[in-house]
């Protein structure tokens, strides 16, 4: 069986757990940046994200859907479309297990799609009211990718057990104010092949549930497609409109 068959079989089973929740329970952000220029060069750039939460005593489930379009003259530059779920079971207080499922479709990374399952064990060692948090997770999983064109070797897919580490903290500058830096990296226990990613934003209230964000995204894979780059930025400025 093709592993994207199998990633869509565990995803509905997740997705009971996600979706299935007392709609009252969730939490979410929609994000929209949008840059259109004209004049001796024409460009659109459209960023977007959905995110959403859910917690209660023993779950946490969450959701995110992020897309990215850019043209200039009339000339596609990049679209990128990804989605993440999680479920965590909490115990012990501040402690969880996890299960955690990703693909993405870059046009332009070398790649057809990517996509990976993990699971494994995660802490919040640090909290300070709602807002003002540091978790940390380990766990091990399966990536699943598929290249445009053939390697070397004359294969498309690749495919490898591989070990997940990841953490995010957000800490409340105000009450209006929030800084959050994500980090993970994913590497390859058979290819080593390691994808890492940063994410550094800060976002400020400017009225009632609307916030401006700025956002700086780095993507770095060891490994890279043949005529592809190895690391991907992405600068973005956004309204975020949380609910």
């Amino acid at each position: 069986m093709q592993f994207r068959t199998t990633l869509a079989i565990v995803l509905l089973a997740v997705s009971p757990m996600v979706f299935g929740q007392d709609y009252e329970g969730w939490e979410g952000e929609g994000e929209v940046g949008v840059l259109i220029t004209s004049g001796n060069t024409e460009e659109t750039n459209i960023n977007s994200r959905l995110g959403l939460v859910y917690e209660e005593d023993e779950w946490r489930n969450k959701g995110e859907f992020r897309s990215t379009f850019s043209e200039t003259e009339d000339e596609t530059t990049a679209e990128k479309y990804r989605g993440e779920l999680q479920t965590d079971y909490k115990f012990e207080g501040s402690q969880y297990v996890f299960l955690r499922g990703a693909y993405e479709d870059d046009r332009f990374s070398g790649y057809d799609f990517q996509s990976s399952m993990t699971t494994g064990y995660g802490n919040r060692v640090w909290q300070r009211g709602e807002r003002s948090f540091l978790d940390l997770s380990a766990g091990v999983g399966y990536r699943f990718n598929k290249l445009e064109e053939p390697d070397s070797d004359g294969n498309r897919d690749e495919e490898e057990a591989i070990a997940r580490l990841a953490g995010q903290f957000d800490y409340a500058l105000s009450e209006n104010a929030l800084f959050r830096q994500k980090l993970s990296t994913e590497i390859g226990l058979d290819e080593n092949n390691t994808v890492t990613e940063s994410e550094t934003s800060v976002q400020a209230t400017v009225v009632g549930n609307l916030s401006m964000k700025l956002a700086y995204l780095v993507q770095h894979i060891s490994d890279e497609p043949e005529g592809s780059d190895d690391t991907d930025t992405e600068i973005s400025l956004s309204l975020l409109y949380g609910f």
